[in-house]
């Protein structure tokens, strides 16, 4: 049997990494963003990866500590799809409103329906449809 050579990645520059400052700001709009959608503490921690009651609690509080790799990929896929529920919605409330509604391009489940299975692949495809929607792709 022969194996494939696997070759080193290397640094890719031209893809920005998002900042501890620009974290932190995440995290703060991620809070607003979760109180306009009307979303619960486990609902909001699930979208989250499954962060910590107490962690969650400080974030409402306004003290965000670390922030991993992943943390930082789902608050910006979340952001994403909000920019794709504005471009969509020129009333913000029917964005907002949309999340919880059934849809029938998910067989009748809600947008937060399939971001709560929890895996930020979820997310990732709410983005992906959304987008398609507003012909971004």
């Amino acid at each position: 049997m022969k194996f494939a050579t696997v070759q080193p990645l290397t640094a890719r520059p031209d893809i920005p990494v998002i900042t501890d400052e620009e974290a932190t700001a995440l995290a703060r709009a991620t809070v607003n963003l979760f109180r306009a959608w009307s979303l619960t503490d486990p609902e909001a921690r699930v979208l989250l990866g499954e962060m910590a009651q107490r962690t969650w609690a400080r974030w409402k509080a306004g003290d965000v500590g670390r922030i991993d790799r992943d943390l930082r990929a789902r608050m910006a896929i979340l952001m994403g799809i909000h920019k794709a529920l504005r471009y969509l919605f020129t009333d913000p409330a029917r964005g907002y409103a949309w999340i919880r509604k059934p849809n029938d391009a998910f067989e009748g489940r809600s947008g937060l329906d399939l971001m709560l299975r929890g895996e930020i692949t979820d997310l990732m495809d709410l983005r992906k449809y959304l987008d398609a929607e507003r012909g971004a792709w």
